[in-house]
């Protein structure tokens, strides 16, 4: 299959969905953890949930990087913002991110910072360039798969001799916070649904000590609702005959060996820190700061900012993220909080859970 409507078939998804249900074993329950929010977003849009037997528990994960980001941080990048001559730029889905007090990039924007949003990290180095008199600050937020790019962008700037740009990395890697879940004594996850975006960059062999060291049935999945069946299918054997592995269904974008000009770019100026996940608090060696190499770029080497962070009373995103939790046992979702008034940041991006939910259960 090459085309989209064939990954939407539906012939070939009740196919599948029927194979499901012929493998999976009545009187246990599957944990299944899709770490992607589009992988979330796309269960709930195309009624994946509908065709699986009830047996079959899937849980979201902390794959969503609005959501994981630190309170602290987003406190830390408002800061920044209300430092005359600083401009921001940011993509959108960062705009609306709920610091402490409600306080946002947005709120401050409409008090007179400077936040502009950009919707690739190339628009910021030439607003760099158009504005040479200011500090241009690039919220760098993601995982693996922006951080070969806003790399990119610091590479750029230095060959264009740019004095005025800068990037704030709150990026986040992977396979830490999945080894973090998978030593939580409070989940019990018998699979793992893995990202197909962040592992067209990493490939499969990252993911290796989820199968070694945990014992955790893998695949690497697209995001299509036939690919996130098939994936299903496959978690479901590798558990039943207790021989996990690393799966790739998403063969048609992801290799085992990943992308590795990416992969040197994001070694080459950016190192490992030890890095606070919401939800999952501090992980070690899961984020990445920008090497001392080019920290002429690093705006945290340039303004030290302290900022003293607190979480919203009553939400409860960090659970929602670890997948112990759903959306609406939160007291404020659907009446306080929305996306167009979040007050946790599930409820910001499209791919946040709590969003997800939201508009394709609450709304309905």
């Amino acid at each position: 299959m090459k085309y989209i409507d064939e990954f939407r078939n539906i012939k070939l998804a009740k196919v599948i969905s029927e194979a499901i249900f012929d493998i999976a074993q009545k009187g246990r329950t599957y944990n299944i953890m899709e770490v992607c929010g589009t992988h979330t977003m796309n269960v709930f849009r195309f009624g994946i949930k509908k065709l699986l037997p009830g047996n079959i528990n899937l849980m979201a994960g902390p794959g969503c990087p609005v959501c994981v980001s630190a309170i602290s941080d987003i406190d830390t990048i408002i800061e920044y913002s209300k430092i005359k001559g600083v401009i921001i730029a940011t993509f959108g889905d960062m705009l609306k991110v709920p610091g402490s007090n409600r306080n946002s990039l947005y709120r401050q924007r409409s008090q007179g910072s400077d936040v502009r949003v950009v919707y690739c990290v190339s628009d910021a180095l030439e607003i760099a360039v158009g504005n040479l008199k200011n500090k241009i600050l690039f919220l760098g937020v993601g995982f693996e798969t922006t951080a070969p790019t806003i790399a990119m962008s610091i590479l750029e700037a230095k060959r264009r001799k740019l004095k005025n740009y800068f990037v704030f990395s709150v990026h986040k890697i992977m396979p830490p916070a999945l080894n973090a879940l998978c030593e939580d004594q409070s989940l019990n996850i018998d699979g793992f649904m893995l990202p197909g975006h962040v592992s067209a960059i990493l490939g499969a062999r990252p993911y290796g000590f989820l199968v070694h060291k945990h014992n955790k049935a893998c695949v690497i999945a697209g995001f299509e609702p036939v690919d996130i069946l098939d994936a299903i299918y496959r978690l479901i054997r590798q558990i039943n005959g207790k021989k996990p592995a690393v799966e790739i269904q998403y063969d048609r974008v992801v290799a085992p060996k990943g992308n590795s000009k990416a992969i040197q770019i994001m070694s080459r100026v950016f190192d490992k820190r030890d890095s606070l996940w919401r939800g999952l608090g501090c992980i070690k060696k899961s984020g990445l700061k920008i090497s001392s190499r080019y920290e002429s770029f690093d705006i945290e080497k340039t303004f030290k900012i302290k900022v003293f962070s607190s979480e919203p009373k009553g939400c409860i995103c960090s659970d929602v993220i670890r997948g112990v939790k759903k959306p609406d046992e939160c007291k404020f979702f659907a009446r306080g909080c929305t996306p167009l008034n979040p007050i946790g940041a599930c409820m910001v991006s499209r791919e946040g859970t709590c969003a997800t939910f939201y508009k394709y259960i609450a709304a309905t």
